[in-house]
């Protein structure tokens, strides 16, 4: 079996998906995925064609995430760090190497996945279920995400991680029971009516920023975070304290639609100094239960996150598309 660059290329955003669950990081999980194809590359001589180039793919990043992870390494979201807290602050930040980052979807569902493995993959890279994959250690995470997401067999998982098929089936059932005990297994299913319905309201809201109108929108238990700050609200009355308070700036934002962490999302730009001039300032995910927004996250490292989906950092008001 012949293989050149141009194979291994093809298999890279099923790679760039398989990294970034593993490490919660599209930054991390590019580089992870180009030192997979080098190792490749490097290796053709060896591969034989007794496996799947998609396999013997998986099987190199995944153990080049192993050797990138510590047994204590994760990335948290604000309120896994602490409690909740107030619009008086403080407002510290932390490096963005600690915070769970999302990803657009067009780097991870390959271009040619039919429907259903679409609906699959995006399920995968949930906020929530990558976030709960963190709590795993490394070696668990792999376990679970070659047997639940890539529907590998026991033993396969078992020759890619040089271990035994029972110490594949007891990591997998263990890492299975931490990511039910917080309620993180991927959901089927795309948006309701409903729901379509909830994130229209939400950007006409946004856009005239009604804050009455917002708030209405959201959960009693809602969170809203906005890494990298540590600081993190819970509740409608925080959220609507932040909104008049420190987020008054987002008054006459755009919001651009994205696919990003399997959901719509939008690219927030708010007005630039200049005027006609509109500056990125954050990536919005809303995590959504029933008629209600449970989760308003707002990632405001704009430099990293934009260019991931091809967006500039500043636009003018004519070239701005809603």
């Amino acid at each position: 079996m012949t293989v050149d660059v141009t194979d291994l290329e093809a298999h890279r955003a099923a790679l760039t998906g398989h990294c970034y669950r593993m490490l919660g990081s599209f930054a991390d999980a590019d580089d992870a995925v180009q030192e997979t194809i080098v190792r490749a590359w490097r290796s053709l001589d060896r591969f034989e064609g007794r496996a799947s180039l998609r396999t013997w793919l998986h099987r190199i990043a995944t153990n080049v995430c192993l050797d990138a992870l510590s047994d204590g390494s994760r990335r948290m979201r604000p309120f896994e760090e602490g409690p909740s807290g107030s619009v008086e602050g403080p407002f510290e930040t932390r490096d963005r190497t600690h915070w769970l980052e999302p990803i657009a979807d067009a780097r991870v569902i390959p271009a040619d996945a039919d429907p259903f493995e679409v609906a699959a993959l995006r399920q995968s890279i949930r906020l929530a279920f990558v976030a709960a994959l963190q709590h795993l250690p490394p070696r668990q995470r792999a376990t679970l995400l070659l047997s639940d997401v890539m529907g590998w067999s026991a033993a396969e998982v078992a020759e890619c991680l040089d271990t035994t098929v029972a110490a594949v089936n007891s990591g997998l059932q263990r890492a299975r029971a931490t990511l039910a005990s917080r309620s993180a297994t991927p959901s089927a299913g795309a948006l309701t009516d409903e729901q379509t319905d909830l994130l229209q309201r939400y950007v006409e809201a946004f856009q005239r920023y009604d804050v009455d109108a917002l708030v209405s929108l959201v959960r009693e238990d809602v969170t809203f975070s906005m890494p990298p700050f540590a600081l993190w609200l819970q509740g409608p009355e925080p959220v609507r304290a932040w909104l008049h308070g420190p987020g008054s700036p987002c008054r006459g934002s755009l919001l651009i639609q994205v696919e990003a962490n399997g959901v719509p999302a939008f690219a927030q730009y708010r007005r630039g100094e200049t005027e006609g001039t509109y500056q990125a300032w954050a990536l919005i995910i809303l995590e959504l239960a029933g008629d209600r927004i449970a989760g308003w996250n707002s990632f405001l490292d704009t430099e990293t996150l934009f260019p991931m989906f091809g967006l500039p950092l500043t636009r003018a008001a004519d070239a701005a598309v809603r």
